[in-house]
């Protein structure tokens, strides 16, 4: 659950499609609650999130513009649809006052926003990844496999690149196993590498010509776009998406 002192967003599973209670005031002290808070929450939500917002007393329309950003950034990572859902009709109207249903389905009811998140289908594996000398050539050889399994031979060797700098980042800064997630959507390859560190990833340079790899340096080079976002379960994803065709 987050919270402020007006504000509480609650989390909740469902086999397709994870609902976020959110209840309070809207105002600008708890518009950075509402965002973050649903933001993490799509990290954690493999297919789609609807935003209940019932319950929510919105002190100024313009702020319903933080549901065009979470829709915007969950757009890339993690690549699921959003949907707002909410009866009201004095609430449901705020959004299309400022063009925001432009960019995410307010619904009156949940049938309706359910059936607003339909999508082409998608492609979506996992892997733990256990914590050895061999990691990330373990993890280049589920990429590739998985890449020849889903057509991806064009893909490989940049995916491969990626997953190795990914992993390798996840190694030196937590204790745990990461997890790997690869998933396919019209035609774009997300890689994605989940740990129990909170600290966000961050870009660096490569210090000497003998240091192995250029860190995620080379996967903001090689990516179509990339991230790092908390999870609502803990720790941190770091991801990136290829693009669908090699430069």
């Amino acid at each position: 659950m987050a919270s402020g002192d007006r504000l509480v967003v609650t989390p909740q599973q469902g086999d397709r499609v994870t609902t976020a209670t959110v209840t309070g005031v809207l105002d600008v002290a708890t518009y950075p609650v509402l965002r973050d808070g649903l933001l993490k929450i799509a990290a954690d939500a493999p297919h789609g999130l609807i935003a209940d917002i019932e319950g929510l007393t919105i002190a100024d329309d313009t702020l319903t513009s933080v549901f065009a950003l979470v829709a915007m950034r969950v757009t890339d990572w993690p690549g699921i649809p959003f949907a707002i859902v909410v009866a009201r009709q004095d609430t449901r109207a705020l959004p299309a006052a400022r063009s925001v249903d432009n960019f995410v389905s307010v619904q009156h009811d949940f049938a309706a926003a359910k059936a607003g998140l339909a999508r082409p289908p998608r492609r979506r594996v996992t892997q733990l990844l256990a914590r050895s000398a061999h990691v990330s050539a373990l993890a280049r050889m589920f990429v590739g496999r998985i890449c020849a399994e889903w057509s991806l031979a064009h893909l490989a060797n940049d995916a491969q690149m990626v997953v190795t700098e990914l992993v390798d980042n996840a190694m030196q800064h937590t204790a745990a196993d990461p997890w790997l997630r690869l998933e396919l959507r019209q035609g774009r390859l997300t890689i994605a590498v989940s740990d129990d560190d909170p600290r966000p990833a961050v870009l660096r340079e490569r210090l000497d010509a003998l240091e192995p790899g250029l860190g995620l340096r080379l996967v903001a080079e090689i990516a179509k776009v990339w991230g790092c976002s908390p999870a609502w379960s803990g720790g941190k994803v770091v991801w990136a998406v290829l693009p669908g065709r090699t430069r």
